[in-house]
C-alpha cells in the first residue's frame, strides 16, 4: 500500500500542470513594495518627546488636553528677563540639585540629562556637572529676586499669547476650568 501511494504522488508531480492565465495585479500593488506590519500601516503618531530632550509642541499639547497643564518650551537663549530667570532658574535647581537618576546609562545620556539641552544648557555627563547646573539655577533665581526688588515687587513677565492664568477674586492664579467651575457653583447657590 505504501508503494502504491508513492507511485500516485510521483504521477501527480510528473503530470503537467493545468495551464491557467495568470491574474493581473493592479499597478498600485507593485508600487507598494514589501508588505508592512500592522504597526507600520497604522497612521503616524505625533512624536511627544523630543529625542534631543524635552517635549515637542505635540507633547505639550497632549499634556494640556489630558491634565490641563500649561507647559511652555524651555528658555533656550539667555535668561535676560525676570520671567526667563525665574523659569530657567527653577528648572535647573529643581532637576539638578538632587538628580532623580543617573546622567548617563550604558554610555548614552538619559532623558534627565537631555532635558538640560531643551533649556539651552550643555548635557551633563557626571553628577558634578549636574551640580554646576543647579548652582547656575540658584544664581538665576537670586538675580530674579534682585530684579523683583529693584522694580518694587513687580517683575515684568513675558506675554503668554492670551494663555495667561485667569485671576480669581482672591488674587490667586486659577485655571480657566477652575474659574468656570467656581462661577457655576456660585450661580447654583
Amino acid at each position: 500500500m505504501a508503494t502504491q501511494k508513492k507511485a500516485d504522488v510521483k504521477k501527480q508531480v510528473e503530470a503537467p500542470a493545468k495551464k491557467t492565465t495568470p491574474k493581473k495585479e493592479p499597478a498600485k500593488s507593485a508600487a507598494k513594495g514589501p508588505a508592512k506590519s500592522p504597526a507600520e500601516r497604522a497612521p503616524a503618531q505625533p512624536r511627544l518627546k523630543d529625542p534631543k530632550g524635552g517635549l515637542t509642541a505635540a507633547g505639550r499639547k497632549e499634556f494640556a488636553e489630558r491634565d490641563g497643564s500649561q507647559l511652555r518650551p524651555g528658555v533656550k537663549g539667555p535668561a535676560d528677563t525676570p520671567d526667563k530667570m525665574k523659569r530657567k532658574g527653577s528648572f535647573l535647581t529643581r532637576h539638578f540639585t538632587n538628580p532623580r537618576g543617573p546622567m548617563v546609562r550604558e554610555g548614552e545620556p538619559t532623558r534627565l540629562a537631555l532635558s538640560a539641552h531643551a533649556w539651552g544648557e550643555p548635557v551633563p555627563k557626571t553628577e558634578a556637572e549636574a551640580k554646576q547646573l543647579a548652582a547656575k539655577g540658584r544664581k538665576l533665581l537670586e538675580q530674579y529676586h534682585a530684579a523683583v526688588e529693584a522694580t518694587g515687587g513687580k517683575a515684568k513677565t513675558a506675554n503668554t499669547g492670551g494663555k495667561a492664568k485667569a485671576r480669581s477674586s482672591g488674587g490667586r492664579a486659577a485655571s480657566k476650568t477652575s474659574a468656570r467651575k467656581a462661577a457655576a457653583k456660585r450661580a447654583g447657590r
